[in-house]
């Protein structure tokens, strides 16, 4: 998204606990963040973060009218803004999964011929956890040589009282990951039929934005047995971010602070928890 993000990224990696992360085709930082994948440990993991909302798409609007809505004042059509109106559209079938396929393929195939080859694949604001969408973005998936992608459900942790307090809107988001659930046992099955490999979940989804040294700290020591990727945004609030339309600004810092402390390593090596990359899932 920015030079920014990427660098700390890369710091994460070297310096913390990040063992992978994915790639957007479609944005501003994309030639700096491949130069920067040449910076990142050997067993590090990239995929492709395919954008199908908020952004504007590699293929002509002709060929994805369905993604697309009518940007600001006349511009040029973009992708839908909100999930809310991306889920509407995805589960009412007025987006045709064909344009899904294509344009997710341009993507995966713009970071293959910028010589990444992507180890898995996610969607921006988890857009793949809905039927309509998952389906044409594995076959996306299977034809760019792809052999896993980011399972978007998780479970749901305790949350402590006073940062449910100092976080209102995050009430919200816990109603929505609960209802979005639903989805996880399609989510599973699709992808076993398409031969693709998955984790048993996400963990931190609800913390996005608030995530802090104690919120980490819980959900690790609470973390069950199995294969689970923490989604976390590390980043640098700088004046190249202030350009981007997004919600997550300080919280980035906050968030590379964690996965850099030391406090976060030694927790997941006293729970003898294992960091691993999707080359090693």
């Amino acid at each position: 998204m920015t030079r920014g993000i990427n660098r700390a990224i890369v710091e994460a990696s070297k310096q913390g606990i990040v063992s992978s992360t994915t790639l957007m085709a479609t944005a501003r930082a994309f030639d700096d963040a491949v130069q920067q994948a040449q910076n990142l440990p050997g067993n590090f993991s990239v995929g492709c973060h395919v954008i199908l909302l908020d952004g504007l798409p590699i293929l002509p609007p002709n060929r994805v009218s369905s993604l697309l809505q009518q940007g600001p004042n006349g511009s040029s059509p973009e992708f839908r803004v909100k999930i809310n109106d991306f889920a509407g559209a995805a589960l009412t079938g007025k987006i045709k999964p064909e344009e899904v396929e294509a344009e997710a393929t341009a993507q995966m195939r713009r970071l293959r011929d910028a010589g990444i080859q992507p180890s898995h694949f996610d969607c921006h604001k988890h857009a793949h956890m809905f039927p309509a969408v998952l389906q044409p973005l594995l076959r996306a998936g299977r034809v760019c040589g792809i052999t896993a992608v980011r399972n978007p459900f998780g479970r749901l942790f305790p949350v402590p009282f006073d940062h449910l307090l100092r976080n209102p809107k995050m009430w919200r988001r816990i109603a929505e990951v609960g209802f979005l659930r639903k989805f996880a046992t399609n989510f599973r099955r699709q992808v076993e039929a398409f031969r693709l490999r998955t984790t048993d979940g996400s963990v931190g989804v609800v913390d996005t934005g608030s995530l802090d040294l104690k919120s980490f700290l819980m959900i690790i020591e609470t973390l069950p047995e199995g294969t689970w990727e923490f989604v976390c945004h590390p980043g640098y609030n700088d004046a190249e971010l202030d350009q981007v339309r997004t919600r997550l600004r300080q919280s980035r810092e906050t968030e590379l602070a964690v996965l850099t402390s030391p406090e976060a390593r030694d927790t997941l090596r006293r729970r003898a928890i294992q960091l691993i990359s999707y080359h090693e899932l």
